[in-house]
């Protein structure tokens, strides 16, 4: 079909920089909602070349979901749109199913033409609940609730930044097709840091980046990882609701480009047993006035005593949220101590093994970063879970917390046992989605085999929340 008709926006990947840029400092500056949201509708309805705007939303696994709505339409009824809630898994109830979305107009992307079509600009949205009240079932709602109180209490910035890894394989929907192959190909067979110049993994990790970078991810660094066709692209840190968006947008973005050259970006943790698994190792700090609090000089380790009780807390309550940082049956084989695993409850400068490590850092640098996050787990309440039992939990009488012999699960029933009797999960959640959590948890792991073995069996990768494939989904 012809094309040269068309008028659709379409940027040149400086242009998207800058003005992901700009969006990105107003959201660091906390600039009014309303002047934003006049902003955002302004440039909508004067800009002719946008014909629709994608609202992105989570379900209670992390699972995105798009809505296209048609520009025109979303410039009348934005603050009006809604959508049946029972078609989501971990949602409302058929009898209770009209959810309505609200539009977060900070979070919002300019993307490349030539990935996610042109004349298209995303934003994230926020589930409201029939009385007019956000969602309880919408995680990232909570997270955005929580990190807001705090501010507005206490002056508290919360930071994050995470090292997502991930695979490279070979085809399109690999992940779905597992069933019938019972194993995924490598691209790249070259191991840590190395990857020649043009190949498929170096060439797949430089697209991704340029794609990060013109949405304003700030990138850092990127390389191969140590297991074979594996990779992790970094990018700075930002505020925590901003930071957990970009994760979603990392997948998304890792498994677009991949699809396009026709591979498959896997965020499975262990979809190959004899490598190294796939982490999302989390770094968080928080700061007030500019400041990180977590820095102390004089401290051990140069971090401050909010910064141990930080860490004391989490020590504390690890087996407590192990679910929710490692929420699928195949993360318990990356929980393997013969591989870098951090399935040790205790906290380190330098021993990789443990829960929790403190790097080397400045003033500016200083954090704690939380080694036992799979990368299939859901963003917003890793970091919830992470934030709220690091300020607000509780610390254990143990003798030597910090270093005692203690192991995270090495099966999802154990974790599953941990979180439904933990009363600091009905503290993180309350006790109706908490239950409807452990319920969807529990109903994956039903269907895979109790033994993890020595293999990777075709329903862990089935039943990976991350892959979507509607009728394997009403089968389950």
């Amino acid at each position: 079909m012809s094309t040269e008709l068309r008028n659709f926006l379409s940027l040149s990947y400086d242009e998207l920089e800058q003005l992901n840029l700009k969006a990105k400092e107003q959201r660091k500056n906390r600039v009014a909602s309303h002047k934003i949201q006049e902003e955002r509708i302004k440039y909508l309805t004067d800009e002719k070349r946008i014909k629709a705007v994608t609202v992105l939303f989570s379900d209670l696994e992390g699972r995105l979901h798009m809505l296209d709505y048609d520009k025109k339409f979303l410039v009348k009824s934005w603050d009006n749109l809604t959508f049946d809630g029972s078609s989501i898994r971990g949602f409302t109830a058929q009898r209770e199913s009209d959810l309505r979305l609200g539009m977060d107009w900070a979070s919002f992307y300019w993307a490349p033409a030539d990935v996610f079509g042109s004349g298209k600009v995303l934003v994230f949205g926020e589930v409201i609940d029939k009385d007019g009240t956000p969602y309880r079932g919408d995680t990232r709602g909570l997270l955005k609730t929580y990190a807001e109180g705090l501010h507005k209490k206490e002056g508290y910035t919360l930071n994050a930044a995470n090292e997502i890894e991930g695979f490279l394989f070979k085809g399109e929907n690999a992940e779905r097709h597992y069933h019938e192959s019972h194993s995924f190909e490598y691209v790249n067979t070259g191991g840590y840091y190395h990857s020649l110049p043009g190949d498929p993994l170096r060439s797949f990790i430089d697209t991704t980046a340029e794609v990060q970078r013109a949405m304003g991810f700030q990138n850092e660094k990127d390389h191969p990882e140590v297991a074979p066709s594996q990779f992790e692209i970094n990018y700075g840190y930002g505020e925590v609701v901003a930071a957990a968006d970009q994760i979603q947008l990392y997948k998304l973005i890792c498994r677009q480009v991949a699809t396009k050259m026709g591979f498959t970006a896997s965020f499975l943790p262990k979809p190959v047993v004899g490598v190294n698994g796939s982490g999302m190792h989390t770094n968080v700090s928080i700061s007030k006035g500019g400041k990180n609090l977590f820095w102390d000089p004089k401290g051990e380790e140069k971090l401050s005593k909010l910064g141990w009780s930080f860490i004391d807390k989490i020590l504390t309550h690890g087996n407590d949220i192990c679910l929710l940082l490692n929420p699928s049956v195949n993360a318990y084989r990356r929980l393997d101590p013969h591989f870098e695993a951090p399935n040790q409850i205790k906290a380190s400068p330098v021993d990789r093994g443990s829960m929790i490590r403190i790097p080397i850092g400045n003033e500016k640098s200083s954090r704690v970063e939380v080694r036992s996050v799979a990368p299939d787990a859901n963003p917003y309440l890793v970091l919830y879970s992470v934030f709220k039992t690091g300020i607000g939990g509780d610390t254990a009488k143990i003798k030597n917390l910090r270093q005692a012999e203690r192991y995270l699960p090495d099966n999802i029933y154990t974790a599953l046992e941990n979180f439904e009797k933990a009363e600091w999960a009905d503290k993180l959640l309350g006790s109706d989605v908490k239950a409807r959590y452990a319920d969807l948890k529990r109903a994956s792991a039903d269907r895979c085999p109790r033994a993890l073995g020595t293999f990777v069996k075709a329903p862990e990768v089935q039943y990976h929340h991350e892959v979507y494939n509607q009728f394997l989904w009403n089968l389950f």
